[in-house]
């Protein structure tokens, strides 16, 4: 098996192999003068089974593409099987056409991700919404993992919370603040929200007693943090 990290998994992609008792294998990239990305695979990966790690924020549009280069590039060059783990997966949110005309982005990446020769795909914490399972999008096997016990494990060793209350601040983060909870020993509720446009939001209380608690606020996605910031005011409250 060779571990590869693209620009956006280097270091994630060195722990894994680290731990796995391998090393990872080196990828070069670098732009010619009119911006193209060159890329070249460091070893030989035929009949070998290559996972390729790569988060996809802040770059989605280039990240992608570079994994399109490299899985390409791995599957012409003999390797058996593509396994693609993304730690953040962007396009998910739009999972739904909502105006006409829109694009349903979600489903375009995961046909690219599938034509390009892609077998099996893993992230964390994919932001769907709407999409009850990553599989009912994707024709190959796609696992959905979650980090909220693992954050929630370090809250527990790290943080004196008193009383402590975990709050989602909509109803589909409701997933995660239940699992942070459970393994907090914890209570959990959730808020309401209404999406006023792409940075502006409105959040309201549903059952929530949150008085005179320790409050632990979690969540799938940051983007601009209006969701986070609104939410903290609303419990902030008198």
């Amino acid at each position: 098996m060779k571990i590869l990290g693209g620009s956006g998994g280097r270091v994630l992609a060195a722990l894994i192999a680290r731990q796995l008792g391998l090393k990872a294998t080196q990828v070069e990239t670098r732009r010619f003068p009119d911006g193209e990305k060159y890329l070249r695979v460091g070893e030989d990966v035929a009949d070998q089974d290559v996972v390729i790690i790569q988060s996809i924020h802040h770059q989605p549009d280039e990240l992608l593409f570079e994994y399109f280069l490299l899985c390409d590039t791995v599957k012409d060059l003999g390797a058996k099987r593509v396994v693609a783990v993304f730690p953040y997966f962007a396009y998910a949110r739009q999972d739904s056409r909502f105006n006409p005309g829109e694009a349903v982005s979600f489903r375009t990446v995961a046909k690219l991700l599938e034509d390009v020769g892609t077998a099996e795909l893993f992230s964390i914490d994919m932001h769907q919404h709407r999409v009850g399972r990553a599989s009912d999008v994707f024709k190959i096997p796609a696992h959905n993992l979650t980090a909220a016990p693992l954050l929630a494990e370090y809250v527990k060793s790290n943080v004196a919370l008193e009383r402590a209350i975990v709050v989602g601040p909509d109803e589909e983060s409701e997933q995660w603040a239940s699992a942070a909870a459970k393994v907090l020993g914890a209570d959990h509720d959730v808020l309401e929200k209404k999406r006023l446009g792409d940075e502006k939001v409105e959040i309201t209380t549903r059952s929530l007693a949150a008085r005179g608690r320790d409050v632990l606020i979690i969540d799938d996605i940051i983007s601009t943090g209006g969701t986070i910031i609104e939410a903290a005011k609303i419990l902030k409250r008198p």
